[in-house]
């Protein structure tokens, strides 16, 4: 039996007790669960600071950690199931969250004014505790204060996937990024779902399994997969995607995105429905 190793909490010297029997390492330990405390922190495939980002996490996401050495954190993401490297220092104790961050990016503050110190800058999807409230503003658990209209209950989503992504319009190309500040092509559609209250895998190829073909005419809100590629259908010949063609999320005229992705051999598109 094989395992995906994106998504498998063991290498060959240690693994998680929930895998004992079942992937085989010289160890195995209970993993630990610690919470992001910075606005973002990339999972990486190695311990290195400039070793590749695979995935990233978003404040107040669970990683689940097996092994903590030279700064790092071995684990797996809660949210979406990956498996990396993340620096230490940007995990802390893990509280209960309350809120999601409704906006495509907002502030929080040092006080519950706006004229104070803003404290961080976070990313549509990020996880908050909020434990009180002022005015208009909400106090998140371990940071500042925020706009209360920037967040939303746990539970509530918003109904157009197409729509989310559109917020994210111009937003650079960051490989392995999901948030706002810079996301690839995988990551905007699980943002976008996220928003919409919806489970989302993490790379294109786990994607791929969400929802249906579409049987007919493509339609807004459906998913076009190339080999390692995905956009989101926004009108009858209109696709938005973060890409590395424009750097950036961006709007392209399908037929031109499939006659420039055959070209450089990602093959037919495939229309999924979810």
């Amino acid at each position: 039996m094989s395992f995906d190793p994106r998504l498998t909490l063991a290498r060959a010297d240690l693994a998680s007790t929930g895998l004992e029997g079942i992937v085989p390492a010289a160890s195995y330990v209970e993993p630990k669960t610690r919470q992001l405390t910075a606005p973002s922190a990339a999972i990486r495939r190695e311990r290195r600071g400039d070793a590749e980002q695979m995935d990233q996490l978003l404040f107040g996401e669970l990683f689940d950690v097996l092994e903590e050495t030279g700064g790092w954190a071995f684990g797996q993401a809660r949210r979406d199931g990956y498996v990396g490297f993340v620096e230490a220092s940007a995990l802390g104790g893990a509280a209960d969250t309350t809120h999601w961050i409704s906006a495509l990016r907002t502030y929080a503050f040092s006080e519950p004014n706006i004229k104070s110190a803003p404290v961080g800058l976070y990313s549509m999807n990020a996880l908050v505790g909020v434990e009180a409230r002022e005015g208009r503003f909400a106090k998140g658990a371990g940071t500042g204060w925020f706009i209360e209209a920037h967040l939303a209950p746990i539970g509530f989503g918003e109904t157009d996937h197409a729509a989310v992504a559109e917020r994210f319009l111009g937003a650079p190309y960051q490989w392995g990024g999901r948030e706002s500040l810079g996301l690839d092509c995988s990551g905007l559609v699980q943002q976008a779902l996220y928003a919409c209250a919806k489970a989302c895998p993490r790379d294109t190829d786990m994607q791929q399994a969400l929802g249906a073909p579409v049987e007919g005419p493509p339609q807004r809100g459906d998913l076009v997969f190339w080999k390692g590629h995905v956009a989101i259908l926004t009108g009858d010949n209109t696709i938005i995607h973060a890409n590395a063609h424009h750097m950036m999320v961006a709007y392209e005229p399908l037929d031109q995105a499939v006659e420039r992705i055959r070209a450089a051999g990602g093959g037919e598109p495939v229309f999924n429905r979810i």
